[in-house]
């Protein structure tokens, strides 16, 4: 039986993984924090964690070609959008692909703007022409 790999800290686990998946995961570490600052960062059963009172509460794993996002008590959140994948007793999670670079690379170099790269690009730039730039980008 394989052993997963034991991490020393968050930081490390980042740093192992792919160079695209490592862009998902410092986004969701940004979103983790900006929602939730209390929560603190771990690392258990070889994933990125993020725990209240020693208790897991989100997680992070990175596969080849995804990132997977999740709540272990994920069942009991409401997710009127259907967003979240799974059918346990208890854990949630959403899966974020990297846009693939021969998508993103000319779009990125033919508008020098960093949300270029998101799949809602032609929104983006609707929206940036009809309000400001911060707002399209949290929108995409």
């Amino acid at each position: 039986m394989k052993r997963m790999k034991a991490y020393a800290s968050f930081d490390d686990y980042l740093k192992d993984q792919n160079p695209k998946n490592q862009a998902i995961i410092r986004a969701l570490r940004r979103f983790v924090k900006r929602i939730e600052p209390g929560l603190s960062e771990a690392v258990k059963w070889g994933n990125g964690c993020w725990v209240s009172n020693n208790r897991p509460v989100a997680y992070v794993y990175s596969a080849t070609g995804y990132v997977q996002f999740g709540f272990f008590s994920g069942s009991s959140l409401k997710d009127p959008r259907g967003l979240l994948e799974g059918a346990g007793k208890y854990v949630r999670h959403t899966k974020s692909a990297p846009v693939p670079e021969s998508r993103s690379e000319p779009l990125r170099r033919s508008s020098g703007k960093p949300w270029a790269r998101t799949r809602n690009f032609s929104a983006c730039r609707r929206l940036t022409a009809q309000s400001t730039r911060t707002r399209a980008e949290a929108l995409c």
